[in-house]
């Protein structure tokens, strides 16, 4: 991955001028890179990382793995495609193992993503099976760790 793309992936709010004297570069060049890799689509966005733990929201995250069947044109893509356009999906993944996909999915309640699961997503065409996770505890994401903890984590012991 360009150095670039690794100082914004860390830092987002990481200012053209400080970037520009990490990679030795000018203000004028960092921008004109950024600019095209947010046209080329490679930057899709920013966003901060939040602790939702610690605030007083009213969610249920669940990760769903999902059988489909691939379809003679386009394989995984179609079914994808149409899990992926639920307002409820926060991310969708092809991976390998005894089921093909991996969902994020947000609902207000154990109930919402329950309805979703079984009103929406096991009625698409092409979906065998689901099996459903919900989160309990979030220790880090996306690299960051959410809670602070002390240097050490066995018992001091005192004579």
């Amino acid at each position: 991955m360009d150095e670039l793309l690794k100082i914004l992936k860390n830092n987002a709010l990481e200012t053209p001028a400080n970037i520009a004297k990490m990679l030795n570069l000018s203000e004028d060049e960092v921008r004109k890179r950024i600019t095209e890799y947010e046209e080329q689509g490679i930057i899709r966005g920013y966003q901060a990382i939040v602790n939702e733990d610690q605030l007083k929201i009213d969610k249920v995250t669940a990760v769903i793995e999902v059988k489909v069947s691939p379809e003679r044109e386009g394989g995984f893509n179609h079914v994808a495609s149409r899990i992926s356009r639920f307002k409820e999906v926060q991310s969708v993944y092809l991976v390998s193992g005894d089921f093909d996909l991996l969902l994020f999915v947000v609902g207000s309640d154990l109930k919402e993503v329950a309805f979703f699961v079984s009103g929406k997503l096991a009625t698409i065409d092409g979906v065998h099976a689901t099996a459903t996770h919900f989160m309990l505890k979030t220790y880090k994401h996306h690299g960051v760790m959410m809670e602070t903890q002390d240097e050490y984590e066995r018992l001091k012991i005192t004579p």
